[in-house]
């Protein structure tokens, strides 16, 4: 089975590309969506959340917008949050494996917005970024309520530059060109490694083929 990691920068469009991926057949593995559980009223995080960031739970578990305001801009809360919650994704990710395996799966994706940055890299076979131009991350990301300027700078500043994702994906998904471009991309990929993985055979000795033959490695 090739697990192939999906990511990308705030506001490229990667829970767009899930749903593609979910469209043409293959299980998605979603971080955030497991983040959300976790923290829920009774997840496997809150309790000790709440330890950590006293007042944080409210009705029907932690209060997300709470939560945020209490780590913004604090490089140490931050880093105490993400040392609660990133392992229990991890194992909440390696249970998804697990049983994708067991049902015959022969590809999955991992959707994890940090994957460069926590190391989950190093359990994917191939990576897949997501990628658009920054006025159109700018536009999608400032029309999010709540959102300012600042806090989007905040949030990339934590985040590896886009340019870097590229340099590093095996695929790269061009987003700004409309979703019937991105599904079109995204279809390919999926036949691509669905026929690789029934070969039988690990990574491509040199991820450039994907991206020369594929999908062009954009510039900049």
């Amino acid at each position: 089975m090739i697990a192939l990691g999906l990511t990308g920068s705030i506001g490229m469009g990667k829970t767009t590309a899930a749903v593609s991926f979910r469209r043409v057949g293959v299980p998605v593995f979603d971080a955030d969506a497991a983040v959300h559980r976790l923290l829920a009223r009774g997840g496997a995080a809150m309790e000790e959340v709440e330890t950590a960031f006293p007042g944080v739970v409210r009705g029907d578990g932690v209060d997300r917008e709470e939560l945020g305001r209490r780590v913004f801009g604090d490089a140490g809360a931050l880093e105490k949050l993400e040392g609660i919650v990133h392992p229990k994704v991890g194992a909440a990710r390696a249970r998804f494996i697990r049983l994708a395996g067991s049902r015959g799966e022969r590809l999955v994706v991992l959707d994890i917005p940090l994957l460069f940055e926590t190391g989950g890299e190093a359990e994917c076979d191939f990576i897949c970024v997501v990628s658009a131009p920054r006025f159109v991350q700018a536009s999608r990301v400032l029309g999010r309520p709540g959102m300012t300027p600042e806090k989007l700078a905040s949030v990339l500043a934590r985040q590896m530059p886009d340019a870097e994702k590229r340099r590093r994906a095996d695929f790269v998904v061009q987003t700004g060109n409309g979703k019937c471009h991105s599904l079109r991309r995204i279809g390919s990929i999926v036949t691509m490694l669905r026929r690789r993985a029934g070969d039988g055979r690990a990574r491509f000795r040199s991820n450039e083929c994907v991206k020369s033959s594929l999908i062009p490695k954009p510039r900049g």
